[in-house]
């Protein structure tokens, strides 16, 4: 396959979504078709498969290729303390209320390589409430979770991680939070031992929790206008009342039915859950 060239339409998309969600349990069929389609184009290209019934042929027969298509079909682009503005927000607003309860639960919905998570908790340790706070960091993809665990971040990241930290009201020298090695940086074991790395599918997963703070950047836009509907449900089903809903910045509440239990939040994609 040439780049450039479509060896998978739209329609062999759905048929190839049914049958993984027949085979092995993955529902993908509410993700927009779109993104979809230029996923799967790109796995030809890189795995060399000629036509869509070599890629057919290879997902419905080999069960140990699913990894790498579920890998492929999830996105799993983040960095840490992505949109300081964001970040700042969480610092200076609403992880001071959050402090008042005695125990602070967090759900980072498509965690990917956790790199939220990571930062979500050096915010409360430098607010002194990583103490009493667990992170939920989930994700679908288990290569990602695998690599989440790790707390480990390519060295050649460090420098804009390290600006959007100082951006988003950072003040602390970042290399206390990281031992260097070689090209890589590990982080440290006390901002992993408040993170619970966990499988979990939005589309077909309940709740399991409930929830002072939610977080799910980002991963919206890629569903379909039901799907969408259902994720926010269970969203609204796992926060507390007065809890926090963060979307990504293409994402909102605005025409959901369920934008009259919340009111936004400053000018970030943060709703607050007032019934």
């Amino acid at each position: 396959m040439t780049a450039g060239k479509k060896i998978v339409s739209q329609e062999q998309v759905m048929v190839l979504m049914e049958d993984v969600e027949r085979l092995y349990g993955y529902d993908f069929t509410h993700y927009t078709k779109a993104s979809l389609s230029r996923r799967l184009n790109q796995l030809c290209l890189l795995d060399n498969f000629a036509s869509f019934a070599e890629l057919r042929y290879r997902i419905v027969h080999d069960p140990d290729y699913l990894q790498r298509f579920v890998e492929k079909m999830t996105v799993n682009v983040t960095e840490m303390f992505r949109d300081p503005s964001f970040f700042a927000h969480l610092r200076h607003e609403i992880l001071p209320k959050l402090g008042t309860s005695p125990f602070i639960r967090i759900w980072i919905a498509g965690c990917a390589t956790g790199e939220e998570a990571y930062s979500l908790a050096i915010l409360l340790q430098e607010a002194k409430l990583l103490h009493k706070s667990l992170i939920y960091a989930t994700d679908i993809n288990p290569t990602v979770l695998e690599q989440a665990k790790r707390a480990v971040i390519p060295m050649a990241n460090l420098k804009s991680y390290v600006e959007n930290y100082q951006l988003s009201g950072g003040k602390a020298d970042f290399s206390s939070y990281y031992t260097a090695n070689y090209n890589w940086v590990k982080l440290n074991s006390t901002l992993q031992e408040r993170i619970v790395f966990a499988s979990h599918n939005l589309v077909s997963d309940a709740s399991f929790n409930a929830f002072q703070l939610i977080l799910c950047r980002n991963v919206l836009i890629y569903f379909d206008t039901s799907l969408q509907a259902k994720v926010l449900s269970l969203f609204d089903e796992s926060l507390e009342t007065f809890g926090y809903l963060a979307l990504g910045s293409q994402e909102t509440l605005r025409f959901s039915v369920l934008a009259s239990n919340y009111n936004q939040v400053g000018n970030e994609k943060i709703w607050r859950k007032i019934k």
